[in-house]
């Protein structure tokens, strides 16, 4: 395997990623176009409808961290989003996570399972709709999150980051309502049981064939690579 991510042939505006290819789903800072989550992914689905990835156990990502070598959430949440910060390797523990992102959608849908493939929740994650480029896909998260569960109840997750991110200048008050007016289209589609919950994605296995993918040297390149991309093909 080498560092390179797999995929298809064609180009940002055209290609489209077959069952197997791996990828990269990243994350911009806030306030930035500094890439300061990557992980490599491997492709499940990719039409124009949906675009489905897995996350598996143990890969190689990057993550923020204070300069100082404080993890973040290890950071009170007056200071979290002030002090300084770097990026730092690190792996993904437990279980693998399958996430879901329809194009323009200004969230994706991630499922979590605990040891033995017993389904635990599905997550939605606020964020920019996903910006494809040749080698995977770009966000922004919004901080506002929102787990729902199997008896199809749900609640919001990470409201004192969300409320704290706008404290530190992080975002303004209009970016702000329009990720409240985000989530509670997604909480519409929770509550009517729309896609992607009503689709049975809890049941899907991952290919055992597939390898973990790698982390590429260049997994923070920015640039020309981005100037043609666009949410959906």
């Amino acid at each position: 395997m080498t560092a390179d991510i797999v995929g298809t042939t064609g180009t940002a505006d055209t290609a489209r990623w077959a069952p197997g290819d791996q990828i990269l789903w990243r994350y911009r800072a806030n306030a930035s176009d500094l890439i300061h989550i990557c992980r490599p992914v491997t492709v499940v689905e990719d039409t124009a409808e949906l675009l489905a990835v897995w996350l598996a156990p143990g890969t190689a990502c990057v993550k923020p961290q204070l300069t100082d070598g404080t993890s973040v959430h290890r950071e009170p949440l007056p200071t979290r989003y002030t002090k300084p910060r770097t990026t730092a390797l690190s792996q993904w523990f437990g279980t693998g996570v399958l996430k879901l992102a329809r194009p323009g959608d200004p969230w994706s849908v991630w499922l979590f399972w605990d040891h033995g493939w017993q389904f635990k929740n599905w997550y939605v994650n606020l964020e920019e709709p996903l910006v494809r480029w040749g080698r995977g896909v770009d966000s922004e998260d919004h901080f506002l999150d929102i787990a729902v569960y199997p008896d199809r109840s749900w609640e919001w997750k990470d409201e004192d980051e969300f409320a704290q991110a706008q404290r530190a200048g992080l975002m303004g008050s209009r970016q702000a309502e329009r990720v409240r007016t985000a989530g509670r289209a997604a909480v519409a589609t929770i509550e009517s049981w729309g896609a992607p919950f009503r689709d049975g994605w809890e049941d899907w296995r991952p290919d055992p064939a597939w390898p973990v993918p790698a982390l590429p040297a260049d997994w923070g390149r920015t640039g020309k690579e981005r100037t043609s991309a666009h949410s959906g093909p």
